[in-house]
């Protein structure tokens, strides 16, 4: 989120390469990086001395600290960012990454709500971050279609959305319906298609009042369907995979940061509100920065999100959560391929 940045003035190539040294040394190592290691791991070309003194300088000017018990230097989140905004445009995905991603959406069912369950888990193996998913919001959802399916003693209400939402509910079969008119009920239930899942809620009762007797109460169990789905615990919401690998970080990210990102993840609320201001300030991937946003100042925490698509309306948001001294460049390109996934799946869905 660049715009929320500070504005600072722009580096020369050997302080950016120096920088950039120190970020990933610091982001693989996880401790304070001093010059000696960069002379010896880095290609630069100079002497330690030398960029001993690009190190005081990029501090001065705010890209770096310098850990009172330690003579080297972490990058600040100024660091990251210019770290971040130098990356390539569209980064690659490792080999191992590509093919999990393949094999996954190659194996992927219709069912949006399943599919981004299993997004998030595997973005938490792909990154060792967490993964954080908004699905689409039910009540705004189009219907694609109604079904009523005749079982026995019972029948099966099946509402699918345009963007592969699958509500189903069994219900007792009501005295007097046979199967004639559960197949007139849903015939009827076709005028729904298109309509979203709270305008549907109404058209029901119409439908139940309007028709034969017979039909009433399966459509106000239809209705009954529609409003368990656009009930808060089936609203907006994130969905959270691989929450275990911010415990995996504890030995070397602050436990206390750790504990607040965990608190943060149980109020879905909060998490829901920085991830609706992250959309509204960027439509496309976006990597929120520690102090950048509020919330992820106080969790020392970094956002990496991208929208996924159904057509050309945004209906989600996907991405991953960890520590600032995240490896970016893998994050982003994890995101990014995954939310190009989600939104080819869900084009396919809605058509």
């Amino acid at each position: 989120m660049k715009a929320m940045t500070e504005q600072r003035s722009e580096l020369g190539p050997r302080k950016t390469a120096v920088l950039r040294a120190i970020v990933e040394e610091y982001v693989r190592s996880g401790e304070p990086v001093g010059s000696e290691t960069i002379a010896e791991s880095s290609a630069l070309g100079v002497s330690s001395a030398t960029i001993r003194n690009e190190m005081a300088a990029l501090e001065e000017l705010g890209y770096l600290t310098h850990p009172h018990t330690s003579a080297g230097r972490i990058p600040t989140d100024a660091g990251y960012r210019h770290y971040v905004d130098s990356l390539p445009a569209h980064g690659k995905l490792r080999e191992q990454q590509r093919r999990a991603i393949a094999g996954f959406f190659a194996e992927a069912i219709l069912d949006l709500e399943d599919v981004l369950k299993g997004s998030v888990q595997l973005l938490g193996r792909l990154t060792q971050y967490a993964g954080l998913a908004v699905p689409p919001s039910a009540s705004e959802e189009p219907i694609v279609r109604v079904e009523l399916v005749d079982m026995g003693p019972s029948v099966m209400v099946l509402v699918i959305g345009q963007h592969g939402r699958v509500d189903k509910r069994v219900i007792d079969r009501p005295p007097d319906v046979d199967a004639a008119v559960i197949a007139d009920a849903e015939d009827r239930a076709r005028d729904l298609r298109g309509a979203t899942y709270a305008d549907a809620q109404a058209r029901l009762l119409q439908l139940a009042v309007e028709g034969p007797p017979a039909q009433h109460d399966l459509m106000l169990h239809v209705a009954q369907t529609l409003r368990e789905s656009a009930e808060p615990e089936h609203g907006a919401h994130v969905v959270v995979g691989g929450v275990s690998n911010l415990a995996d970080e504890a030995q070397i990210w602050r436990r206390e940061t750790v504990r607040r990102l965990f608190e943060a993840l149980e109020r879905e609320n909060e998490m829901l509100r920085v991830l609706d201001d992250i959309r509204s300030a960027s439509d496309e991937l976006s990597v929120t920065i520690g102090t950048e946003h509020p919330s992820t100042g106080r969790w020392d925490a970094s956002l990496v999100t991208a929208p996924f698509r159904s057509g050309d309306a945004t209906i989600g948001t996907i991405g991953v959560v960890g520590p600032t001294r995240m490896d970016y460049l893998s994050a982003m390109a994890s995101v990014r391929a995954v939310a190009q996934r989600l939104s080819e799946l869900a084009t396919e869905i809605g058509k």
